[in-house]
């Protein structure tokens, strides 16, 4: 492995983007960061889909869940950063769940309109303890991870790195196997002697763990956590554009997905709320004519060559 074209392809990839930060500004740095913490959203949420064969309309609602119980332990407790990391991503390992048992027991599309009436839930949740949560205006947070763009950039980059390897590791360990055959089949798999429900449910863990934490982090970036940064519905579909748009069950693709939608949509930010027409249409192609995405394309290029 340690000779493939494609893993020194990548480490030189990972290298020049580690080192984005000794020649590039601090404006590019900030959009790339949000990038990262996109992508390991999206990566978290591909590894339901793509693996497990369920959609999570309402991924927001796992990052919803650990971004506000950081946030508020740290704006009101003064827990330090690393505390309300861990216990973030812990509630929305504890809700993920709470949500998924029942949900897991549904099929078709009733399981994806569960999640979905999670963040509508979640939301008007918000809203309502406004006294508490900062409602719509949002809550500020003492402390952030740094000040300076560079370091910023560089815990991002560290933890999308980190997140991706250990996903990409999961989705091709055994595990990842028999989701993907019980994505592809539960009847079977279940014929198989494997226990479908319980691996769904812990792939719906591992994603509530990851999308826990990023909106922890992502939140501690920022300096203010609210509905519109962590909870908003447009978040959640970009999200799952970004994911389909790098290429389904790769967990790579999520964060290619992420980085081209954020960047993409800031390179043609001049053209007004026509940016967002073309990118649209850009991803609408790329999912309509090539189903395995941005990697599905280079993979097909690489087999014609």
């Amino acid at each position: 492995m340690l000779k493939s074209p494609k893993f020194i392809a990548t480490m030189v990839i990972l290298v020049v983007m580690a080192l984005l930060p000794l020649g590039v500004g601090g404006y590019i740095l900030g959009l790339l960061t949000l990038a990262y913490y996109y992508g390991v959203i999206a990566m978290a949420w591909d590894l339901l889909f793509g693996f497990a064969g369920e959609v999570n309309f309402g991924p927001t609602f796992l990052v919803g869940t650990g971004a506000y119980t950081a946030a508020m332990l740290n704006h009101y407790a003064g827990w330090p950063i690393p505390v309300c990391l861990f216990v973030g991503a812990v509630a929305a390992v504890v809700g993920g769940a709470i949500l998924a048992v029942p949900a897991l027991r549904l099929s078709g599309p009733y399981f994806g309109l569960v999640t979905l009436v999670a963040v509508l839930l979640l939301q008007n949740f918000i809203v309502l303890f406004a006294g508490t949560t900062g409602g719509e205006i949002g809550l500020d947070i003492p402390d952030v991870l740094a000040i300076d763009a560079a370091p910023n950039y560089w815990y991002a980059f560290g933890f999308m790195v980190v997140s991706g390897g250990l996903l990409y590791g999961l989705a091709n360990s055994p595990v990842g196997l028999i989701l993907q055959a019980s994505g592809q089949d539960a009847i079977e798999a279940s014929a198989l002697g494997f226990n479908v429900t319980k691996h769904k449910l812990a792939a719906f863990c591992v994603s509530a763990l990851f999308s826990g934490l990023a909106g922890g982090m992502l939140i501690f970036y920022l300096g203010t956590v609210s509905v519109g940064t962590v909870v908003d519905l447009t978040i959640g579909v970009q999200v799952i554009i970004a994911a389909v748009l790098g290429g389904r069950r790769t967990i790579l693709g999520a964060a290619i997905g992420s980085i081209f939608l954020i960047v993409a949509g800031e390179i043609l930010r001049p053209l007004g709320q026509l940016s967002t027409f073309v990118v649209s249409a850009i991803a609408l192609v790329v999912i309509l004519f090539f189903p395995g995405g941005f990697l599905g394309i280079l993979q097909r290029g690489e087999g014609r060559s």
